[in-house]
């Protein structure tokens, strides 16, 4: 799991970026077929698979054509609540 609270930005769009191209390289699948199955263009492929450059869109067409978009479905998921006060202050609000 990334820890956003010791790594920039750009640290964590590179560690992505890393991690999907390890997919895609583990289900032999090329960057050409890839972005031919995503809709994302070659170069945008390689430019995020190189920098972590990429926009929300283009990494969700990525994600769907990997079958792993349930990871993206994740983000932003409401936390649970640490304690009953937070509960507590969470209805007061």
């Amino acid at each position: 799991m990334i820890n956003i609270f010791l790594k920039t930005a750009p640290e964590i769009d590179k560690e992505l970026a890393e991690r999907l191209a390890g997919i895609r390289k583990r289900r032999k699948i090329s960057q050409k077929e890839l972005a031919t199955r995503s809709g994302v263009s070659l170069g945008s492929l390689k430019r995020f698979e190189q920098t972590g450059d990429i926009s929300l869109a283009s990494l969700t067409k990525l994600a769907i054509a990997l079958g792993i978009e349930d990871e993206l479905e994740k983000l932003f998921t409401e936390v649970p609540f640490n304690s009953i006060q937070e509960v507590i202050n969470a209805q007061t609000k």
